[in-house]
């Protein structure tokens, strides 16, 4: 096992990794930027080392800042979290160069799966199902036009080196395919460094679901069962679930066979998860692999009993999986509701601010991942999302009403978040009986708020 773990993230999930490792009796390190003095995962870290000013570009995403702390406090492993550089190749590389153990899949994994259109060749090379789409990158609006009507509109625009949804634009008809394609490919060239993309098959009203995969160094590469995650603004998820109302017993079984058949193809080693889209004739479609654990985590570790960054520190210390999916307990429902210091009053807008009283609710089925307290002003720096509120029952009317306890009683003045938001969608008979599709929030955001900003 690892003597010393170095967390190159903040927030709840830095919190996250550290308890984590505290319950493994492995010492912490922190990174941290002069905007996260405050911060809690500083506070709980064994030790702590200032990397830079408090914008991202200088302090957590510079590699050789994260590599230098790792080497001034003894640390042997690096722990990415999500985000930031947990899916730079780039930096999982220099871990290897440099003696330090990168605690994820390796650097030609992260390669491999995250350019989307490697990915997809190697998916059609495994027989995973892929939805329609130009055979590899797409450079003039004329192919794309020519694609677009051999596959059928409407198409989406992807960006090759894309995740997250950055880089996607949807064309309901050629105008709009002329009108999108060199926005989409400006889009790609500014969020992911590289213009390439790709045209791709838009299915209707589709679900999100994606499965839990964990892989180790002796061959053995399992998954966990599915989480719904259709519930989007933006293509960022806001609620996920497990498991999901849409699937029978047989198709998580043949969605599962898929899911690891991906894993192996790209070689994958440690915790990753494989998205996919399922159409309302239940037909299933491979999107992507996300080589890191994932923001909404805590529902498979709620119905399965694992904890999964625990798994991921074993794996990457050499340990085998010793147990199937089969194997596991699974019992129950667990939903989680992403809070994020954004109105959704005033088309989501930020609000920071120093929090004048903070209440985490609690109580038999609650769970709620943060790096918040009372007195913490929240810098403006960083992502939006403060919190993660998680809730388990024996059944999914149980997790919801649950669910609606905890919102309520969850209390962060006086900064606006998207509480009274998942409060509403709780009460929704579509979502009660589990009527959803990635475009079910514009039940509750207009549309044309939604795009004046794209």
């Amino acid at each position: 096992m690892f003597k010393k773990i170095l967390v190159a993230n903040r927030g709840e999930i830095a919190v996250r990794v550290i308890r984590a490792c505290k319950e493994l009796s492995i010492p912490t390190v922190a990174v941290y930027s002069e905007g996260d003095t405050e911060s809690l995962h500083r506070k709980l870290a064994d030790e702590s080392v200032c990397i830079g000013p408090a914008p991202s570009a200088k302090s957590y995403l510079v590699i050789d800042n994260i590599i230098d702390a790792a080497h001034q406090t003894g640390a042997d492993a690096i722990h990415p979290g999500y985000g930031y550089l947990s899916e730079n190749s780039q930096f999982a590389r220099t871990c290897e160069q440099k003696g330090l153990v990168f605690i994820g899949p390796s650097a030609q994994t992260i390669d491999d799966s995250g350019d989307k259109i490697n990915a997809k060749r190697l998916m059609h090379e495994a027989g995973v199902p892929l939805i329609p789409s130009s055979e590899g990158g797409v450079s003039t609006v004329e192919d794309a036009i020519s694609i677009a009507f051999e596959i059928g509109f409407p198409v989406m625009i992807k960006a090759s080196g894309g995740g997250g949804g950055r880089g996607i634009r949807i064309c309901e008809d050629e105008a709009s395919l002329r009108e999108e394609f060199p926005v989409a490919r400006s889009e790609a060239r500014i969020a992911c460094g590289n213009d390439e993309v790709f045209v791709e098959k838009c299915i209707v009203k589709p679900r999100h679901i994606e499965f839990q995969i964990l892989a180790d160094q002796h061959g053995n590469t399992i998954h966990l069962g599915e989480r719904e995650c259709s519930v989007q603004r933006r293509f960022q998820k806001l609620i996920e679930e497990a498991p999901s109302t849409a699937l029978s017993p047989q198709l998580r079984a043949e969605m599962g066979r898929a899911a690891v058949a991906a894993a192996e193809a790209v070689n994958y080693c440690n915790a990753g998860t494989v998205e996919f889209l399922l159409d309302q004739d239940k037909n299933f479609y491979f999107i992507e692999i996300n080589s890191r654990i994932q923001v909404e985590h805590p529902v498979t570790e709620m119905v399965t009993g694992l904890d999964l960054v625990k798994e991921q520190i074993r794996i990457a210390a050499g340990e085998a999986l010793d147990y199937t999916y089969e194997d596991l307990p699974t019992r129950g429902w667990a939903i989680e509701c992403r809070i994020n210091a954004e109105n959704p009053d005033f088309n989501f807008m930020p609000s920071p601010g120093t929090l004048a009283t903070f209440h985490a609710p609690s109580g038999f089925g609650v769970r709620m991942d943060t790096h918040l307290y009372q007195g913490y002003a929240l810098p403006i720096y960083y992502d939006s999302m403060i919190a993660k509120l998680i809730t388990f029952g024996p059944t999914r009317e149980a997790a919801i009403q649950t669910m609606r306890r905890a919102l309520d009683e969850l209390d962060v003045s006086p900064l606006k978040t998207t509480k009274s938001l998942h409060r509403e969608i709780m009460d929704d008979d579509e979502f009660i009986h589990g009527n959803i599709h990635t475009g079910y929030i514009l039940k509750f955001v207009p549309e044309e708020d939604d795009d004046d900003e794209d």
